[in-house]
């Protein structure tokens, strides 16, 4: 596959029917986060095992990613996003109706399984759709549906849970995604893929050094943002004395700020150019958001100055995936976009699977306090890995 691919329209038009399905898919999938308060009560659940069932959708997303970049790859990008967001409607739903918490995690799982198709399938749309030269910029406004999903879920389930029962709001997101997926089929063209379905090979991507250690960056930054996502709201609650519905404003105000990030940190990344702009962005971000961890785990008992903080950890690290996807796939050819996703995307969530539970534990047996300054160190790891790349991209090209 080209860049410019038959079927993909090159115009911002393209762009926005790709970004809108970002946004429906991470409607479906992030409501889990902001359902977390009422998940705690309605199972009698400790924080730690509030993280597990996190983990649990995370797991089922992680595992899921290659088999998707694949499918990719083989068959085009529209197809296999159709067939994710319709399973992400159905998966939505089966959460909503768990009755005990073994067949919770189950419905978790199968949520992570169905948005395991959004980043593969939406980041080769956006590589073959974006105008020429806006490519950073385009891969922002996509992103920014990443954030903007996740804030409109916040206000979705506690909005709906303050007049109706919490699982109300997961049928009102399951509703708007299947709906936004019949559209989807007449708004997007897509581009073909090569027609072999088969497992991708890795051994180019691992000799790329630049790509490698994008992607062990994506470790620690995935660490640092599935975790923040997946406490914001207890965190408001338990040591700030908020109410759910207080935490839910606060995630939605992170997530805001977040594609707020992502756009201006595109943008400037176009200026400054090619991967190691993106690169140079990024790593700024990551490294703002460590500050700012460092002020929560000093404590703050003032929902105003959470607020604050949250919204500036949303323009930093929640702020800097579009930056990082545009790095990743100026590093590597067209052809190999699902693949490469797949590997970054694995990364990104393996920290998130690690970090929640151990977020959790500290949080239950020292303080919150704690669990900050771990994602602190997340973050200056993070930093240091994004100095290497762009470190690395100061020679010829290293796409593989």
């Amino acid at each position: 596959m080209s860049r410019r691919s038959r079927g993909a329209s090159g115009s911002w038009r393209s762009v926005a029917a790709v970004a809108g399905w970002q946004t429906a898919a991470s409607l479906c999938y992030y409501s889990i986060f902001a359902a977390t308060g009422f998940v705690r009560e309605a199972f009698d659940l400790s924080a730690t095992l509030v993280g597990v069932f996190l983990t649990a959708a995370l797991l089922g997303y992680t595992v899921a990613l290659f088999p998707s970049g694949a499918a990719v790859d083989a068959l085009g990008e529209k197809r296999v996003m159709v067939a994710g967001l319709v399973a992400l409607s159905v998966a939505a739903l089966c959460v909503s109706v768990a009755p005990s918490y073994a067949l919770l995690l189950l419905a978790g799982t199968l949520l992570g399984s169905a948005y395991s198709t959004a980043m593969p399938g939406s980041n080769r749309g956006i590589v073959a759709s974006a105008p020429a030269g806006r490519e950073n910029l385009a891969m922002g406004v996509k992103q920014v549906g990443v954030t903007a999903g996740s804030g409109a879920a916040s206000l979705v389930v506690t909005g709906v849970a303050a007049v109706a029962a919490w699982q109300a709001g997961f049928w009102v997101v399951a509703a708007l995604a299947g709906g936004y997926a019949l559209g989807f089929v007449a708004l997007y063209d897509g581009t073909e893929g090569s027609g072999r379905l088969a497992w991708p090979d890795l051994s180019g991507l691992g000799a790329n050094r630049p790509y490698v250690l994008l992607v062990v960056a994506g470790l620690f930054v995935g660490a640092t943002i599935f975790t923040t996502l997946g406490y914001v709201v207890l965190y408001v609650e338990d040591v700030v004395g908020g109410s759910v519905a207080a935490g839910g404003v606060v995630l939605a105000l992170a997530q805001v700020t977040g594609s707020v990030g992502r756009v201006a940190a595109g943008g400037l990344a176009d200026r400054l150019g090619g991967a190691r702009g993106a690169a140079t962005v990024a790593l700024v971000q990551v490294g703002v958001a460590a500050g700012l961890f460092v002020l929560l785990a000093r404590g703050t008992a003032s929902l105003a100055v959470a607020s604050l903080l949250f919204a500036g950890v949303g323009v930093s690290v929640l702020g800097s995936t579009g930056v990082f996807y545009s790095c990743l796939s100026d590093l590597v050819r067209a052809e190999d976009i699902g693949a490469a996703t797949a590997g970054g995307q694995t990364a990104i969530n393996v920290g998130g699977l690690a970090a929640p539970p151990l977020f959790g534990l500290l949080a239950d047996g020292v303080g919150y306090a704690a669990g900050w300054w771990l994602l602190a160190g997340c973050s200056v790891a993070a930093t240091l890995l994004l100095v290497a790349v762009r470190r690395d991209l100061r020679g010829p090209g290293t796409r593989v």
